[in-house]
């Protein structure tokens, strides 16, 4: 069985940044076997531990510019100016991976769900909810069938459709 580590991240106190964050929660309530679900506010160095245990890695995050509803990209490593930050970037994770381990780090993904109002305080709007909805049920199908093969037939940087 295919371990997979679904990483949702964004501040919940900021309107649709909780994007992230609530997709983890909708999929955590399924207890689905052999997927683990971690949030926090922001990636940050630490987090490439997590990386180690797992086959492959679903990146998930609040967007204000990709297409609704949301956007399904493979990502690879890549050095970036948020290597070296608090707050880092997917990719510059999976580049601190291999610098840590010395080899690259699992198949990993991201996964931008379309958000609108980012303002501090603020619910999410129902344009976004809408979208996580849509998001959550291509999560749920990717957790169903975690084969490479099957994830990147859902790719939109591929052509294909997200929902």
């Amino acid at each position: 069985m295919v371990k997979l580590l679904l990483f949702g991240y964004g501040n919940p106190g900021r309107g649709d940044d909780a994007l992230g964050p609530e997709l983890i929660g909708c999929i955590a309530q399924l207890h689905l076997a052999g997927v683990e679900c971690q949030n926090d506010m922001q990636l940050q160095v630490e987090h490439v531990t997590d990386l180690a245990a797992c086959d492959r890695v679903l990146f998930i995050d609040a967007d204000m510019t990709c297409a609704e509803p949301c956007d399904f990209s493979e990502i690879s490593a890549e050095k970036d100016g948020s290597y070296t930050s608090h707050a880092m970037s997917p990719t510059a994770l999976l580049y601190a991976y291999r610098q840590v381990y010395g080899k690259d780090a699992p198949p990993a993904f991201l996964l931008r769900i379309r958000g609108y109002d980012f303002a501090l305080g603020d619910p999410l709007t129902e344009q976004a909810a809408a979208n996580l909805d849509a998001a959550t049920r291509l999560v749920h199908e990717l957790c169903m069938d975690a084969s490479l093969q099957r994830w990147r037939r859902h790719l939109v940087n591929k052509g294909d459709p997200v929902a």
